[in-house]
């Protein structure tokens, strides 16, 4: 049977044929629908772990077990989990282990542009990239298979149009794969350093192995066009360049990338008279040929920042524009990354954007946009929990030059379970006091409305224990007189709790609990609630707009409310000094 599926979806497909019956992941685009795809097939288990180093420390647990196992997250989750990365290259398995890494070029959704491939020589493992849909299932199937064959954890390496482009893909059946006995091996499983010495040894063998597989195997493949140019790439840019060139050149199409074939490359490399490799961000693939003795093009002409795509590729090797006869003539609209509306992180934001001597430490969420105008709170956003760890930094920093500016922290549930309890942790020990915002909406919502430990349900859907972030921090040393629990949409108690934050001289921590706007019960519950302006009342001051709130707007000398957005939070009512805006609805 032949459907439609994204990457992803083909991902998580490969991966139940393949009889992987043990997934773990943190959410992060652009990997994230992998594992709740696959957690949707009977017969196996996927959760959503706390962080990308558990999820990795569960699917190697998995791996040891007898079970075939993977892990998924996006590139900047990978530094999070690499402690055990390394240590599992030496380990390898008993039942196979993929690790997903879901690279994100051009940076939609991400804080760097970093190039994971660079990994699996780093670590010493076995790699894979698929270019579509039907090779991830496919490449899937074959990961496992490397994994047991050659005793390794294989990183299965995608990027953003990979995992969220959509192609044809022909479904198989599943494959029976029994989980394997476990047979205690303290010199495998235990990394002491006299057992991960001989292991090292075992690294290196296998890597040898490995590239006489990489030599041979069906996944690299050489595909005869015109000798004129001979391109070698893999990934979505062997795509591109089949739109931009189709059989008017020769490619050597790379699909196992670790290690890189060197008799094939050779082989391919004699074949044309001009080389040239094409692969998006870092010369990983050039710098290996060029090391061969082999002379070949690469970045010389083509970018090292952004994305590829055809119309790039084409400008740099043929010197051609692209041209269409397909015009849009509208204008588009522009649409900077805002708050939505009715966000409960709001107010906190609108509190603290009041108080000129604050310093505000972000974190990786939906609150990193408390740094757009109006609001312009955000300072700094580092990586995922890196708000609280860097604010007692910048707080010690500051407090040594004289500066007496308050520093507050904001971070998410889901963040603070990532990765935040533990800066809280040494803020508490270390006595530093800044303040700790932990921006409580329910879920991990950046990603697509997540499940974390604090929503009460698993990635399958099963009721669980919700952890109270109130009584965490209580647990970790926090007294109970520098913690206040708010409703951020009261902006009266949230400005309140912001002054007492202020003037305290020990760590303290406010936790705003509204749940996100945009789950599904909010939006039915509020669906008939809308603030609306009273146009004679208004006084046109503006103070609403300095909110943020995209409902809001300004034309023609007239404040707008647009009841199309608008779901009653009543955050803009609150700031009208002259009662000119009502809340109708429930």
């Amino acid at each position: 049977m032949k459907v439609i599926m994204s990457g992803n979806e083909a991902c998580a497909r490969g991966a139940y044929e393949a009889g992987c019956t043990i997934a773990s992941a943190y959410p992060g685009t652009p990997s994230t629908e992998i594992l709740e795809n696959f957690s949707k097939y009977e017969g196996v288990y996927g959760e959503w772990a706390p962080n990308e180093k558990v999820a990795f420390e569960v699917a190697s647990g998995a791996s040891i077990g007898g079970a075939r196992s993977l892990t998924a997250m996006k590139h900047v989750g990978l530094n999070v989990a690499a402690d055990p990365l390394f240590t599992m290259a030496y380990e390898g398995v008993n039942g196979g282990f993929v690790v997903i890494t879901a690279d994100d070029p051009g940076m939609h959704s991400s804080q760097n542009e970093q190039d994971n491939r660079l990994y699996a020589p780093h670590a010493k493992v076995a790699m894979v990239e698929p270019s579509n849909s039907q090779e991830c299932r496919e490449f899937f199937i074959k990961a496992f298979e490397i994994s047991e064959k050659f005793d390794t954890l294989v990183l299965f390496r995608l990027t953003t149009r990979v995992s969220h482009s959509k192609g044809i893909v022909e479904l198989g059946e599943k494959i029976p794969v029994d989980i394997k006995d476990y047979v205690k091996d303290t010199k495998k499983y235990i990394m002491i350093p006299a057992n991960a010495r001989a292991k090292h040894v075992e690294v290196e063998k296998r890597l040898m192995d490995l590239q006489e597989y990489s030599n041979s195997c069906s996944m690299n493949k050489i595909e005869m066009g015109k000798e004129d140019i001979g391109i070698i790439t893999s990934g979505i840019s062997y795509e591109y360049c089949r739109e931009v060139f189709g059989d008017s050149v020769s490619y050597l199409k790379l699909g196992f990338t670790h290690p890189l074939p060197d008799k094939l490359i050779r082989e391919f490399a004699s074949k044309v008279k001009k080389l040239i490799v094409v692969e998006e961000n870092e010369s990983y693939i050039e710098n290996y040929v060029k090391s061969l003795g082999i002379k070949c093009s690469g970045k010389d002409i083509l970018p090292i920042c952004g994305e590829l795509n055809p119309s790039i590729i084409r400008k740099a090797i043929k010197e051609e524009e692209f041209t269409s006869n397909l015009k849009y003539e509208g204008v588009l609209p522009n649409r900077p990354p805002v708050l939505c509306a009715g966000c409960p992180h709001r107010g906190i934001f609108y509190a603290v954007s009041k108080h000129k001597d604050i310093i505000a430490t972000g974190d990786i969420g939906c609150y990193t946009l408390g740094m757009m105008p109006p609001i312009n709170v955000t300072d700094t956003v580092i990586c995922m929990g890196a708000s609280v760890s860097a604010g007692i930094g910048l707080s010690k920093a500051r407090k040594i030059s004289g500066d007496k500016r308050k520093i507050f922290a904001f971070i998410g549930d889901s963040t603070f379970f990532h990765s935040g309890i533990t800066g809280l942790i040494n803020s508490i020990y270390n006595q530093e006091p800044i303040v700790t915002c932990i921006l409580d909406n329910r879920t991990t919502a950046m990603t697509g409305h997540n499940e974390n430990p604090g929503t009460g349900f698993t990635l399958q859907g099963k009721e669980a224990p919700i952890l109270d972030i109130e009584k965490i921090v209580l647990s970790l040393g926090v007294k109970e007189e520098n913690l206040r629990v708010i409703d951020p949409y009261n902006i009266a108690e949230t400005e309140e709790a912001v002054k007492e934050a202020k003037l305290s001289t020990e760590p303290f921590v406010i936790i705003t609990k509204q749940p996100c706007a945009l789950k599904k019960e909010v939006l039915k519950l509020r669906e008939n609630s809308k603030c609306r302006i009273n146009k004679e009342a208004c006084k046109r001051c503006k103070a609403c707009l300095r909110t943020g709130c995209p409902a809001l707007s300004y034309k023609n000398n007239t404040v707008f409310i647009d009841e199309s957005q608008c779901n009653g939070c009543g955050i803009c009512k609150q700031v009208c000094k002259f009662n000119a805006i009502e809340k109708v609805g429930q």
